[in-house]
């Protein structure tokens, strides 16, 4: 009863939309991990006027302290990025294995834990990252977990639907009633056809966590001023956008093309990973 390879889907290979995807990604992640590496300034030095408008030496002009825009932007992804990535990894694991759980062996004793979730669940994001943020200041990990532990809930619930949807099948009971431990049963029954859901949950998970993190820089959360970040880059310069639009226009951009690009790929490779029609795996 373990679910059969999917079935040639006939299609021929990625197209335009998924290439594109893959492509923003990429620079955006060339830009925020390669992007120290690359920069040839100081992100913290004062190299001319506050907004200077971009010239010779300074592609992207000067910021409202007169620092170097394309060295704060080379510098500043990959906080937020990371933060993004482990905030995501801690909700994808903790939502997952409370989900499998709770879809398996969890039938009374279950209804309480999502009641005790959806209270977790109508906490606002922001009043979490806030409360962590006053025990922990200038933290980056603080950050890091309130916005895992904020995506946590809506994960678990993903998951949890999708495993009582496969044990619905009756071949887990099936697979059980043969005398296959629960370990086996998840690994070989449950796991494939919930991994596509898993997957395309933590691309939504993802882009929150990115948005989330690059508002916590915007707000002054995490690792304070002068590094750069961002979402910090936006507020710092939003008084100083009619003169030079540049350094805020720059970081929302990137961070908007990315988030948009990680989702549609999430998307497309969950529909790869899904199977069409689970009750085969019964067959």
């Amino acid at each position: 009863m373990r679910r059969p390879s999917p079935d040639p889907r006939g299609s021929g290979g990625p197209g335009v939309l998924t290439w594109c995807c893959a492509a923003v990604c990429l620079l955006v992640l060339s830009v925020a991990l390669l992007g120290p590496l690359l920069a040839s300034g100081s992100p913290t030095e004062q190299v001319g006027p506050p907004l200077a408008a971009p010239g010779a030496g300074h592609p992207l002009g000067t910021d409202v302290l007169g620092r170097d825009v394309a060295a704060r932007v080379l510098h500043g992804g990959w906080v937020v990025l990371v933060l993004a990535v482990g905030a995501t990894t801690l909700a994808t694991l903790l939502g997952a294995g409370g989900g499998l759980w709770l879809g398996l062996a969890a039938e009374h004793g279950g209804e309480w834990v999502m009641r005790a979730v959806d209270v977790l669940a109508v906490f606002p994001p922001l009043l979490l990252m806030l409360l962590l943020a006053t025990g922990a200041p200038d933290s980056d990990a603080a950050v890091l977990v309130a916005v895992g532990l904020a995506a946590t809930p809506f994960s678990l619930r993903v998951v949890r639907a999708a495993t009582r949807r496969v044990a619905a099948t009756g071949y887990v009971v099936t697979a059980r009633a043969r005398g296959d431990g629960w370990p086996a049963v998840v690994r070989h029954d449950v796991l494939p056809n919930v991994a596509g859901t898993v997957l395309a949950d933590a691309g939504i998970r993802f882009v929150a966590a990115v948005h989330l993190t690059a508002t916590a820089g915007f707000l002054g959360l995490g690792r304070g001023a002068p590094s750069a970040n961002w979402g910090r880059m936006i507020r710092e310069n939003l008084p100083g956008a009619p003169l030079n639009p540049l350094p805020v226009l720059v970081p929302a951009a990137l961070l908007a093309a990315f988030a948009v690009a990680v989702n549609l790929l999430a998307d497309r490779l969950a529909e790869h990973l899904a199977d069409p029609d689970i009750t085969r795996s019964g067959a």
